[in-house]
């Protein structure tokens, strides 16, 4: 037999001396990889069987079994699902595929439990078994193959791997890890079975283990757990969705949360249910309590697991839920699609369409539900049943307990996690979901002048604004400190106008989607001539008047000076202490939404913005009185506001120049 030597790819060997040196806190993790891996080999298996039923050969029941040796001190995981050829023993095992990797490595952040965690959400999971073995043996048949074209893959964790032919009668993979000395209670049956249970009950295939009983030793000194060579499942071997919500656990709903998205945190919530009508389906949909790494990746696959009649068709089906939600997770089983469904047809399909919009709507219920506990986070919070989230189960009469009072506070504080995590995806959805808008605008959060927290909902703006206001005011920033001092909101603050403070990247083309919320405009600060309306007195309003017409002669000057780099120059009210500002006409993209499609390589159309001047500042003043350096100063004044918004100069240099001469 030919036996070669290959080296690992680069990221493989960094992640295999981080496991093999630092992940020790949380060693268990490894079973729940393995059998996990196991049981996706089946489902690929089945699926791939569909269509050539030849691929069973003579087993066409398909499991995992989990056994053990003391005296090898090896404990070996084996599937009989689809196996690996040679060529995949060497592309699957020696290399990380998936793109994101290199980030996966700087993600790391020294807390060893979640730093264990990262390896499953990056589909390297195969290799936390160098978490408990020193070697790890992987002798593999792909089914359809001969049984002398099996492969022996074998490690030690550092820099190589070996790979060699052999005969191997059945199909399937066999991972055998040779364990450490620290690793012994992984050669005891109970503890294993513990482990199986805790991590891997929901797998809805069979997982085996030798049954075991006691055998005394001899002249009755001491004894053992010896194998009866019975083999018989530990696991409950039946898919956790399709069991009624009233026989599955808060637990055992976590558990599966963690097993298919391989996150350390529990779910903030969960919903189960099966939809019968015109289309039939069940689903079990969860809301995580942290972002995944790779979220905003180009590349990053969100999606559902989706299956057809209990049997497993991909990962990742991105077309049953829209974009905005790709950070649910979750299951759904179709009673109705076709086994051989493709990624094609799932975007064609009617009964997709009624999954699709299905799903999304108990996504936002869910969300809604943890806002209201939010907002109500003073009165007892009720419990919630299988589903996690829309149950209600009757309480007892009597006052709430400590328990109750503890867990409406954790309730409470559910929304704003999950607002912090994930609040800039759901504002994806303004543009993208026009069916469910009004839905995905109540849940929105933002700071405000009044709150630099984003607690702040559209609805409770609106409740506190003041009589005769008209819009509900908002600014758009780079930051929360560049938006809190903007000069645009001088004027509101004098009066005590509430505005919304906006600082997402995706805040600015949102919000092109939203003109109105409950019937209330919603209006840029930083577009526009500022008008308050009825908020305004009349007196105001004359001297403004008369401001700029005692002011026109300096706007002309001040438009010719200035003709290449704004459109128009305007006296102002919206000013109180600041000399200048500027805005863009009221329908045209402002300033901040240019300079990010320019730093995201986009094109983006030449915007000139409007400079809007204080007639009372002394620095605008001054301009009447210096000929010599109206030029100057005219250009300080707009550089200035373009400064103050965050952007640059277009001539920094320049800049810097007329500061100098005017200061000296």
């Amino acid at each position: 037999m030919s036996k070669n030597t290959h080296s690992f790819q680069a990221e493989v060997a960094q992640l295999l001396h981080l496991v093999t040196h630092s992940l020790y806190s949380n060693k268990e993790i490894f079973l729940r990889e393995l059998i996990s891996n196991a049981s996706d080999a089946c489902d690929k298996l089945r699926f791939e069987a569909l269509d050539n039923a030849a691929l069973y050969e003579d087993a066409p029941n398909v499991e995992v079994r989990v056994a053990f040796d003391k005296k090898a001190r090896t404990l070996s995981i084996t599937d009989n699902g689809i196996g690996l050829s040679q060529q995949e023993a060497i592309d699957h095992l020696g290399t990380i595929a998936k793109s994101g990797t290199r980030e996966f490595m700087s993600r790391l952040s020294g807390d060893q439990k979640a730093d264990a965690q990262l390896i499953g959400q990056f589909g390297v999971g195969f290799y936390s078994g160098f978490i408990v073995a020193d070697r790890i043996v992987v002798e593999s048949r792909r089914a359809g193959l001969p049984a002398d074209q099996g492969v022996r893959w074998s490690s030690t964790g550092t820099g190589d791997f070996e790979v060699e032919t052999i005969t191997r009668e059945k199909r399937g993979t066999s991972v055998i890890l040779h364990l450490r000395e620290d690793a012994d209670e992984f050669l005891n049956g109970w503890k294993l079975k513990q482990v199986i249970g805790k991590y891997s009950d929901h797998i809805s295939l069979p997982i085996l283990m030798e049954k075991e009983e006691w055998k005394e030793g001899e002249d009755d000194k001491g004894g053992e757990m010896v194998a009866t060579g019975e083999w018989e499942p530990v696991n409950k071997a039946s898919a956790l969705w399709t069991r009624a919500k009233k026989d599955v656990s808060e637990e055992q709903y976590v558990e599966f949360y963690k097993s298919i998205s391989h996150d350390y945190d529990a779910p903030l919530a969960w919903s189960h249910n099966r939809v019968e009508g015109s289309t039939e389906y069940t689903q079990l949909l969860y809301i995580p309590a942290k972002a995944p790494v790779d979220l905003w990746n180009r590349d990053h696959k969100g999606g559902l697991k989706l299956y057809v009649k209990r049997v497993f068709i991909m990962d990742e089906a991105e077309a049953l839920l829209p974009s905005y939600l790709r950070f649910v997770k979750g299951v759904i089983d179709s009673a109705d699609l076709p086994l051989n469904v493709s990624r094609e047809l799932l975007q064609e399909s009617r009964d997709v369409k009624a999954i699709r919009d299905g799903s999304t709507k108990r996504v936002l219920s869910m969300l809604e539900d943890l806002a209201k506990k939010a907002a109500a986070a003073a009165a007892p919070a009720e419990s919630p049943a299988a589903d996690g989230v829309t149950d209600v189960v009757d309480k007892k009469e009597g006052e709430p307990t400590d328990a109750d009072a503890a867990k409406a506070s954790e309730d409470a504080g559910k929304y704003a996690k999950f607002y912090a995590e994930f609040g800039s995806v759901l504002k994806e959805g303004l543009g993208e979901d026009f069916a469910n808008r009004d839905r995905i605008a109540k849940l929105l959060r933002f700071a405000s002048t009044t709150s630099d927290a984003a607690t702040v909902s559209l609805a409770d703006y609106k409740a506190r604004m003041k009589d005769g206001q008209e819009a509900i005011y908002y600014i758009t920033a780079d930051t929360l400190a560049a938006a809190k001092n903007s000069p645009q909101l001088e004027v509101f603050k004098k009066k005590g106008i509430e505005v919304l403070l906006m600082t997402d990247r995706v805040d600015e083309w949102a919000l092109s989607y939203l003109t109105e919320f409950d019937g209330t405009p919603l209006q840029s600060v930083a577009k526009g001539a500022v008008d308050l309306g009825k908020l305004q007195d009349e007196t105001e309003k004359k001297a403004a008047e008369e401001a700029a017409e005692a002011f026109k002669p300096v706007l002309e000057k001040l438009k010719a000076s200035l003709k290449d780099k704004a459109e128009d120059v305007r006296v102002t009210t919206r000013l109180v202490d600041s000399p200048a500002c500027l805005v863009v006409q009221e329908h045209g993209m402002s300033t901040q939404l240019a300079r990010m499609l320019k730093q995201a390589g986009q094109k983006a159309p030449e915007v000139k913005p409007v400079l809007e001047v204080n007639a009372e500042h002394p620095l605008v003043k001054k301009l009447e009185r210096d000929e010599a350096h109206f030029d100057d100063l005219a250009n300080i004044l707009f550089d200035q506001a373009l400064l103050a918004e965050g952007g640059l100069p277009e001539d920094p240099a320049a800049y810097v120049r007329r500061v100098n001469a005017l200061l000296v």
